[in-house]
C-alpha cells in the first residue's frame, strides 16, 4: 500500500531535510465523453476567477482559476471518414483508422507516455470504462472497437479497459486470490501505527484522512464485487459471456452516479499514490446505451443526443463535466507539498464531436483542469475555430501537453508544431 505526500518522509527521491523546493510529479488523466455536447449552454468568458461560465460547465465555477475552455480543434483524420466508431478511435492518436476486418490506426498519447514516464510507477497506466466495448462492424465499416477504446498501445491493438470498481482497486493494491477478500487496511495496520508514530503531528493528520478515504472506497468497492461474483454465477449458468450481459446482470452498478464517483476515486488514490501518472477514463463510449433516470430523461445516451439541444441533454451534458468536477475536487483536496495534487496535474476532457444530431466534429469540446505543476497556464478561455486548421489540429494540443511532461517529439498523429498561445 503507497503512501500520499507527507513532508516527513522522504519521497521520490528528495531528502525529508531538504529545504530546497520539491519538483513533484506531473500527471495526466483523461476523461471521454462520446456524441457531442447541448452546443447552446457550451460556452465561457472571461479569465481566472472572474471567469462566467454557461449552465452546462457551471461545475467547474470552483475551479475558474485552474481551467482552461478550449473552442475549435479538430481531429482532421476523423473527419469525413463516417459518423461515429470513426471519430473516436483515433481521438487520442490522431492517426487514420483503417475499416474492415484489421484494426489499425496509432498509439494513444496516453501510452506515449506510459511509454516513456511508466517505468517511474508501479503501473505505467490505469485504463478505466464505465461501459463495456462494443462487438461487431458499424455501417460505416468500422469496427466498433473504435467506438469502445481511446486508448491504444500499438496500431493495431486497444489497451483493455477495466470497468469492474472492485478490479481496479484490486489493481491498486495488488490484491488477488483468495486476499481480494481481506481489508487493505487491516493487513497494514501495524505498520500503519508504527509510522503514526514517526511523522508530524500534520502528517498523522493526513495520513488518518488518506486512510479513511481508502476504506470508504474500498468498502464501495467490496460491495459490488459481490455483485460481479454474483453476474459471473449468472453467465456461466445462461452459457453467456459476462460482457454479454445487460446491465445490472453483468455486475455492474446500476445507478451510474455509483459507478462514476467510485472510478473517479480509484484514479484519485491512483494519482495520489503515485501507482501511476497516466489514466484514461471512457465515461461513455461512442454510441453509448447509457440510461439517465436520475436525470430524468427517458432515452439512452445515443438516441437522446440526436436531440442535443433540448433540455434532457444539457443535463446529459453538465451531468459529464460534473465528473470531471468530482475528480479535480478530489485532488484539488490533497496537499502535496505547498500545494495541491491538482496544481501538478492535467485533467483533460474530450467529446468526440461537437453536435450529435448533424455528427458535426468539426470542432471538439475540450477542457483541462490542472496547471501541471506552473508549466501549464489556466484560467483562460481559448479559441481556434478561426485560426486555420494547420493551426487547430488536436494533436497539437498533445504535443504541448507532452512537452510540458518532459517527452518531447518531432511530431504526433498529424501535427508537427505545438498549439500557439497554450
Amino acid at each position: 500500500m503507497a503512501l500520499p505526500w507527507l513532508e516527513s518522509v522522504p519521497v521520490w527521491g528528495a531528502p525529508a531535510a531538504a529545504k530546497a523546493p520539491r519538483s513533484f510529479p506531473q500527471r495526466l488523466v483523461v476523461q471521454f465523453m462520446g456524441n457531442g455536447v447541448n452546443i447552446d449552454h457550451w460556452w465561457a468568458r472571461g479569465e481566472g476567477a472572474a471567469m462566467e461560465l454557461s449552465q452546462s460547465l457551471q461545475p467547474l465555477a470552483p475551479f475558474r482559476a485552474k481551467l482552461n475552455v478550449i473552442n475549435g480543434l479538430f481531429n482532421k483524420p476523423a473527419t469525413g471518414v463516417g459518423i461515429h466508431p470513426g471519430m473516436t478511435g483515433n481521438i487520442l492518436s490522431g492517426m487514420p483508422l483503417t475499416k474492415g476486418a484489421v484494426l489499425h490506426g496509432g498509439i494513444s498519447m496516453d501510452q506515449v507516455l506510459a511509454a516513456h514516464i511508466g517505468q517511474d510507477t508501479v503501473q505505467p497506466s490505469l485504463v478505466l470504462a464505465c461501459e463495456q466495448p462494443l462487438t461487431g462492424y458499424h455501417e460505416t465499416n468500422f469496427s466498433m472497437a473504435y467506438s469502445s477504446h481511446i486508448s491504444w498501445q500499438s496500431a493495431d491493438s486497444p489497451v483493455p479497459t477495466e470497468v469492474y470498481p472492485s478490479l481496479a482497486f484490486d489493481s491498486l493494491f495488488e490484491n488477488s486470490g483468495s486476499r481480494r477478500m481481506e481489508s487493505i487496511l487491516d493487513r497494514v495496520r501495524e505498520e500503519a501505527a508504527g509510522l503514526q508514530k514517526r511523522v508530524s503531528a500534520t502528517d498523522r493528520a493526513r495520513l488518518d484522512e488518506y486512510l479513511t478515504s481508502v476504506r470508504d472506497v474500498e468498502q464501495r468497492a467490496q460491495r459490488m464485487r459481490s455483485e460481479t461474483l454474483k453476474a459471473a454465477d449468472r453467465a456461466k449458468d445462461r452459457g453467456l459471456p459476462l460482457q454479454a450481459m445487460k446491465r445490472p446482470d453483468n455486475g455492474l452498478p446500476e445507478d451510474l452516479r455509483e459507478h462514476m464517483r467510485l472510478m473517479c476515486d480509484v484514479v484519485a488514490l491512483a494519482i495520489q499514490t503515485d501507482k501511476t501518472r497516466i489514466a484514461t477514463m471512457l465515461m461513455c463510449r461512442d454510441l453509448s446505451g447509457l440510461f439517465y433516470p436520475f436525470l430524468d430523461v427517458r432515452d439512452a445516451h445515443h438516441p437522446a443526443s440526436h436531440n442535443d439541444r433540448g433540455e434532457g441533454y444539457e443535463r446529459i451534458t453538465r451531468f459529464y463535466v460534473s465528473q470531471l468536477a468530482y475528480l479535480a475536487g478530489r485532488l484539488d483536496a490533497m496537499k502535496e507539498g505547498e500545494g495541491r495534487v491538482l496544481d501538478n496535474t492535467c485533467l483533460l476532457w474530450l467529446n468526440n464531436m461537437w453536435s450529435g444530431s448533424r455528427h458535426d466534429n468539426s470542432a471538439l469540446p475540450v477542457l483541462t483542469v490542472g496547471g501541471l505543476g506552473g508549466k501549464l497556464k489556466t484560467g483562460r478561455v481559448l479559441n481556434y475555430r478561426d485560426g486555420g486548421d494547420e493551426n487547430r489540429k488536436l494533436c497539437s494540443l498533445y504535443l504541448s501537453l507532452m512537452d510540458r511532461m518532459g517527452v518531447e517529439l518531432p511530431r504526433f498523429g498529424d501535427a508537427e508544431t505545438r498549439l500557439v498561445d497554450l
